[in-house]
């Protein structure tokens, strides 16, 4: 915490210095970006329920809604409340379904993901596991500091997934039946790739071009290999997010991974910079979606009302 702190500092230092043109066209791609990611989410769940009426305006709502609040509240909390507006909003929409249609997208994503860290690897740009216990604000310093119980703690956490899933699997059929159903998209393979991974495409080139702006923005060499590198520092800080955004973990891999090229604090300035701007373009966008959609703030209290076993129609 002490040394995401210094960091804000220094980027509140360098604050003057930013130019907001830049600035802006990251954030234009930004807001485009949601469109692309909503619109792939839509077609998803609109392949889960063929039958019935799936609104992209809505999704694109549940989705910003969900983003905005995972911009403060660590481990993806802002999921639940996306997938408790996209439920509201689809009739017989189910849990199971929604969140194997969320899962569906993440393969992708994962898959562009793990080519950029291989990327990375294959440079030599990524630290050993041994240096990430000592990396400045790298959200899983403890567990990499005490390996013996990181690992033990990290296998009793694997069994009891493995657990709950044999128990759902001979006890749940219908949750697994409704799971099945959400990656209806993946079928026929013509539609998936049109309708799904040409969406989610358009969404990892504005990532990229955000973070390209970002970089101008702040003054750090602009290059296709540094957009690059800041997203790989981006998807494995966001593989576990303890820190809100995970922002603790990106900057300890933005300074490991352009270590002898940039000044610290300019790095520091330009990771706070780009997590703060676009961290406050997703709240306010997020909570605005949420009072237009819930008609309240309060969304926990919402969710929470709504969390009781559902009855049991098709899903």
């Amino acid at each position: 915490m002490h040394q995401v702190l210094h960091a804000v500092g220094v980027f509140l230092h360098h604050l003057q210095a930013v130019e907001w043109k830049w600035l802006g066209i990251a954030v234009a791609c930004h807001l485009t970006k949601f469109l692309a990611v909503s619109r792939a989410w839509r077609n998803a769940v609109a392949a889960a329920y063929p039958d019935r009426h799936v609104s992209w305006p809505r999704l694109f709502g549940a989705y910003v809604a969900g983003t905005g609040v995972s911009s403060l509240v660590p481990a993806r909390g802002g999921e639940a409340v996306k997938l408790y507006i996209a439920k509201h909003r689809i009739d017989g929409a189910t849990y199971p379904t929604l969140g194997a249609t969320v899962v569906l997208l993440t393969l992708f994503d994962s898959l562009v993901a793990l080519c950029f860290i291989l990327w990375a690897i294959s440079i030599g740009a990524l630290p050993a596991v041994k240096l990430l216990a000592h990396l400045p604000s790298f959200d899983f310093h403890w567990f990499f500091a005490h390996p013996r119980v990181g690992a033990a703690i990290g296998a009793a956490v694997a069994l009891g997934l493995a657990v709950l899933l044999v128990w759902g699997a001979r006890r749940v059929e219908e949750f697994w039946r409704r799971v099945r159903q959400g990656f209806a998209g993946l079928r026929p393979p013509r539609r998936y790739l049109r309708a799904i991974v040409f969406w989610q495409l358009c969404d990892w080139t504005l990532r990229l071009a955000t973070i390209f702006f970002m970089l101008r923005a702040f003054h750090v060499p602009a290059t296709a290999h540094n957009a690059l590198l800041v997203q790989v520092s981006s998807s494995l800080a966001t593989v576990l997010p303890i820190s809100p955004g995970g922002i603790g973990t990106e900057q300890g891999f933005l300074v490991y991974l352009f270590r002898g090229r940039l000044a610290k604090t300019l790095l520091l300035s330009f990771s706070v910079g780009m997590r703060v701007a676009l961290s406050v373009v997703n709240i306010v966008l997020g909570f605005a979606a949420i009072l237009i959609m819930l008609r309240t703030l309060r969304f926990r209290r919402v969710v929470a009302a709504d969390a009781q076993p559902e009855a049991a129609p098709p899903g």
